[in-house]
């Protein structure tokens, strides 16, 4: 095998993990696995679907829609300046869905981690201004905190798949190493803080 196609091997598994791992996919895994874990099941995984229609499915949808008219240029949204358009959309869906979860007396947990979503976007939203931070890295990091905290220690046994989607990101040269590590430590910081914080424990 040639360097050459070594190397665009390397680049096409890099492209699987950052779309297969992508922001969505891992805040539905998050939503259902702590939406399972609540007393009442049923009741549980009814709102983490409201979870994940706010903070996955909606979000999407607005980008795939960007996408079509030109002003998104990938589904990543790689563009700086247009992550400054689509976070504060997800941003207010979001809001929704802990308006949602407040108004129809959703478990506390899960106002927690719709509560986390939302720091993570208010911290992450400035920085994004001046700088490209890595939302796939801190988003999957804030998942792992979350889980760690509300449902189990071991999830942090889950860490090496952050470092393989931070190399994913530098391989494509979507991100530098210094932006998925900061990535890294904002989201698993903010969002397990305010987890936590929200009685998430």
């Amino acid at each position: 095998m040639t360097t050459t196609t070594t190397a665009a091997v390397t680049s096409r598994r890099a492209q699987l993990i950052t779309d297969g791992l992508k922001p969505s996919n891992i805040l539905i895994v998050e939503c259902l696995v702590l939406g399972a874990m609540q007393d009442n099941i049923l009741t549980g995984l009814g709102w983490a679907l409201v979870g994940l229609l706010f903070s996955a499915v909606i979000p999407m949808a607005y980008i795939k829609r960007s996408m079509r008219r030109g002003t998104v240029s990938d589904q990543h949204v790689g563009n700086r300046a247009s992550r400054m358009i689509v976070l504060p959309v997800i941003l207010g869906s979001v809001a929704v869905a802990l308006v949602a979860m407040y108004a129809g007396g959703a478990p506390q947990q899960m106002k927690a981690l719709v509560v986390s979503m939302m720091a993570t976007l208010l911290v992450i939203l400035p920085i994004t201004a001046f700088w490209k931070i890595s939302l796939h890295t801190a988003v999957s990091t804030g998942a792992i905190a979350v889980l760690a905290i509300g449902v189990t220690w071991w999830a942090v046994l889950a860490l090496p798949i952050v470092g393989l989607i931070g190399w994913s990101r530098v391989e494509i040269r979507d991100h530098t190493v210094g932006q998925v590590i900061a990535g890294t430590i904002v989201g698993g910081a903010v969002a397990g803080l305010a987890f936590a914080l929200m009685g998430g424990s």
